[in-house]
């Protein structure tokens, strides 16, 4: 049982989901294998969401890593939502559009690409499981490094 296994309603997170939030929490998952830039080798072609992880393709969509996402949702509106995730309480859910607004069409095209999912679907997904992984990896109110998140995440 991991971690973010009781954060978000109904058990597990999905494979394709937790890629997204892998690109989104820290820049990308490396699995290990391969080489990590599609466009050096022809033979490879954009990881699938049966990958073993996020290799590349997505590495700077948020530069910033959880804490640069948290910086795009309140820069769009989103702070009391991100606070309450962040702080000791109720997670305030997102509506779908909103996340949509904070990240940009082209970054949820990007991600739901890569995760192999619609667009509409990832969005779906993503507002209803961020708030409890958010709040499960910022359980004393601070943001871990990447580092930490990436390890978290690669346990799926």
């Amino acid at each position: 049982m991991g971690i973010f296994d009781d954060a978000v309603p109904g058990g597990s997170i999905s494979k394709p989901i937790m890629i997204a939030l892998g690109a989104l929490l820290v820049g990308k998952l490396m699995s290990g294998r391969g080489n990590p830039d599609p466009a050096a080798d022809p033979r490879q072609q954009a990881p699938q969401a049966n990958d073993g992880g996020l290799m590349g393709g997505l590495g700077g969509v948020l530069g910033g890593g959880l804490g640069g996402l948290l910086g795009k949702l309140t820069e769009a509106g989103q702070g009391s939502v991100v606070d309450s995730w962040v702080k000791p309480g109720p997670n305030q859910p997102i509506a779908p559009g909103n996340l949509e607004n904070a990240l940009g069409s082209q970054t949820i095209s990007d991600l739901a690409r890569q995760a192999g999912v619609s667009e509409q679907e990832l969005l779906r997904q993503l507002s209803t499981v961020l708030p409890g992984v958010v709040d499960k990896l910022t359980p004393q109110g601070q943001i871990p490094d990447q580092g930490r998140i990436a390890a978290l995440l690669q346990q799926y």
